[in-house]
């Protein structure tokens, strides 16, 4: 028989994971780096549930029976080029009978199988209280441009603990964020990768995190997340505006005109028609620089209004000149200073 493990256990065993589940199902969000496995199509999971509900329970199982044991033989052969050790970890929403069929039918083929006790739907409750755990944040603030997320990649390379939501959301928090990125992940699968991550990280130690808005995309960073964030000190990093603009051109200068334009049209109100206009104009003649100097108008006066509001320490860090690296380690070094209590 399987080993039928609690989401504790179950992240924390060997193997690959095969979320057994409807493509749709998986979709809307899995457990993250989970294999998509389906036992079902999403069209032969409704008839099933409709004959359950029709027939009742004997005919569905039957029914499921008939539907998937032809494809016993491609499970088995799909399970040995995903897991060519023959450990896997199954599930489907509730640990019933879906991830049974398939444990079973991979257990008499020789696989090493673990089972999760209340399927996906208990490890979404066990990832919505996951972010309840309070650990020490330092914020990385900085206006638009001065190369936050440059500079949190860095800080991961050189061993700080670091959680980058922006590239959880695939999105960059503003008008242009979704400008050369894929698509978003939905707002329940970006909760799962923020859980999955805030649980891995050590609470003896600081965990950075870009200073972001309850909103990215259409991602919502998990409420007891963004309170301890709001309640984090702030070490900000300062670049002068020639140095913001040509990092904003190296990130946004490949993109298509078209949505360059179209996300400038989504701040008209904040930034003003008259200034939206010049904007868009300059942008059609591929003047970047000026286009964007016109624009952080806005997301400079965003981004003060939201630092006032803040009522926690906050610390400037002039990075004039240097590179992500230099930046990174300028700013482990101050935070000795500015946040022991956190390191």
């Amino acid at each position: 028989m399987p080993h039928s493990f609690p989401i504790s256990d179950f992240l924390n065993t060997p193997g690959i994971i095969l979320d057994v589940r409807s493509p749709n199902e998986y979709a809307q969000g899995h457990i993250p780096n989970a294999k998509s496995f389906p036992l079902f199509t999403d069209e032969e999971r409704a008839q099933v549930g409709t004959c359950y509900k029709q027939q009742g329970r004997e005919q569905a199982v039957e029914l499921g029976f008939a539907i998937a044991g032809p494809k016993f033989v491609n499970f088995i052969t799909q399970a040995k080029a995903l897991a060519p050790d023959k450990q896997v970890r199954i599930h489907c929403w509730r640990g019933g009978m879906r991830s049974g069929a398939v444990a079973w039918v991979l257990e008499m083929a020789g696989f090493q199988v673990s089972t999760l006790k209340g399927g996906y739907k208990t490890f979404r409750n066990w990832a919505l209280n996951a972010c309840q755990t309070p650990k020490p944040i330092i914020t990385l603030g900085g206006m638009t441009g001065t190369g936050k997320t440059n500079i949190l990649t860095a800080l991961a390379a050189q061993g700080a603990q670091t959680l980058d939501l922006e590239q959880l959301a695939s999105h960059r928090g503003s008008s242009f964020g979704s400008l050369g990125l894929p698509p978003q992940p939905s707002n329940e699968h970006f909760e799962n990768r923020v859980a999955i991550a805030w649980s891995n990280f050590d609470p003896a130690q600081p965990v950075w995190i870009e200073a972001e808005s309850c909103r990215i995309g259409i991602c919502r960073v998990p409420d007891p997340l963004f309170q301890q964030m709001i309640q984090a000190p702030i070490i900000q990093v300062v670049r002068p505006r020639a140095e913001r603009l040509a990092l904003l051109v190296e990130v946004y200068g490949s993109a298509n005109i078209e949505e360059l334009i179209g996300a400038t049209e989504r701040i008209r109100k904040r930034l003003g028609g008259l200034r939206t206009q010049q904007a868009i104009a300059l942008l059609q003649q591929r003047q970047l620089t000026e286009a964007f100097d016109l624009i952080l108008e806005y997301y400079d006066k965003t981004y003060q209004y939201d630092l006032e509001k803040r009522k926690v320490p906050i610390y400037s860090v002039d990075v004039t000149g240097l590179s992500d690296a230099e930046s990174a380690a300028l700013l482990l070094e101050k935070a000795k200073f500015y946040c022991q209590e956190l390191c």
